[in-house]
C-alpha cells in the first residue's frame, strides 16, 4: 500500500499527466525567449559585462533561480485557493483517512517536481547557449528545489489564510515581482540603496541566485554556501510549518 503522502503526490501528477501538453512547450520557448531577450538583447548594450563576465552568463543562472521561485508560487496560489474554495479538493481529501502533512506534504512534492522540470528545460536551453561554465552547474538542481520549497511552502501557508484571489494578486505585487527585480537577477545587489540590498539579502531568491550563480560560472558564492543552504532550509521548515497550522485551521472551520 503506498504512503498517504504518496498517493496525495499520485492525485497530483495524474491530474498533471492530463495537462502537461499545455506546459511544455513552454518550458522551452519561455526560456529560450528570455535568453534572447536578456541574455543577446539587453547583453549587446552591457559590452563590459558585469563583474568581469558575460552579461549573458550572469544573468542565466539569476533567470533559473527566479524560475524555480515563480513556479513554486504559481502552484501554491491558485492551486491552493482551488482547492479550498472552487473545486474544494481539501475537503475531499481531509475526509478521508488522509492526515493534514499528508495533504500538505504531497501537494509540496508535486510544487518540487514541477520546478525541477522546469528548471532542467531551462538548463537544457542555457547549455546549447554557452552559458554552463562547470560541471558544478548540476548543483543548481538542489539549489533550486530548496528555493522552490523556501517560498512554496510559506505561499501556500498565505493562500490558505485568505478568502479572495484579490490576496494573491497582492501577493505578486509586493512581494514575487519586487523579488524577481530587485534580488540579483538582472544586476548586481550592491548597486542598490542600502535599505533596499538589505530587503534583497532578506529574500529567499538572492540566497538561491547566489548559489546558482556560482554553480554555473564555477566560483565560489558571495557569500556562505552553508549559510545560504541553512537561510533556505529555515524559510522552508518555518512554511511547512506555518502550511500545516493554516491547513488544520481551514479545514476544521
Amino acid at each position: 500500500m503506498a504512503h498517504p503522502t504518496a498517493a496525495v503526490l499520485e492525485y497530483h501528477l495524474i491530474g498533471y499527466r492530463r495537462t502537461w501538453r499545455g506546459s511544455a512547450l513552454s518550458s522551452f520557448v519561455l526560456p529560450l525567449l528570455t535568453m534572447l531577450g536578456f541574455g543577446v538583447g539587453v547583453g549587446a548594450y552591457v559590452e563590459a559585462g558585469v563583474g568581469g563576465v558575460r552579461y549573458i552568463d550572469y544573468v542565466i543562472p539569476g533567470l533559473l533561480a527566479s524560475t524555480a521561485m515563480q513556479v513554486a508560487i504559481g502552484e501554491t496560489t491558485w492551486p491552493v485557493m482551488g482547492g479550498f474554495q472552487w473545486v474544494r479538493t481539501y475537503f475531499a481529501q481531509a475526509a478521508s483517512p488522509l492526515r493534514v502533512v499528508d495533504i500538505v506534504g504531497g501537494h509540496l512534492g508535486f510544487v518540487l517536481f514541477r520546478v525541477l522540470i522546469s528548471v532542467v528545460a531551462f538548463l537544457a536551453v542555457a547549455l546549447v547557449f554557452g552559458t554552463l561554465h562547470s560541471v558544478w552547474a548540476l548543483a543548481v538542481l538542489p539549489v533550486a528545489v530548496l528555493l522552490g520549497l523556501s517560498v512554496a511552502a510559506p505561499a501556500m501557508a498565505y493562500t490558505a489564510s485568505v478568502r479572495t484571489d484579490s490576496y494573491l494578486a497582492m501577493l505578486f505585487r509586493f512581494a514575487v515581482i519586487p523579488m524577481s527585480l530587485f534580488a540579483g537577477v538582472f544586476f548586481p545587489v550592491e548597486s542598490l540603496p542600502p535599505v533596499l540590498r538589505w530587503l534583497a539579502y532578506i529574500s529567499p531568491l538572492w540566497h538561491g541566485v547566489d548559489l546558482s550563480r556560482a554553480a554555473t560560472l564555477g566560483v565560489p558564492p558571495e557569500w556562505s554556501a552553508s549559510g545560504h543552504v541553512i537561510y533556505l532550509a529555515l524559510w522552508a521548515a518555518g512554511g511547512v510549518w506555518l502550511a500545516l497550522l493554516a491547513f488544520r485551521r481551514r479545514l476544521i472551520e
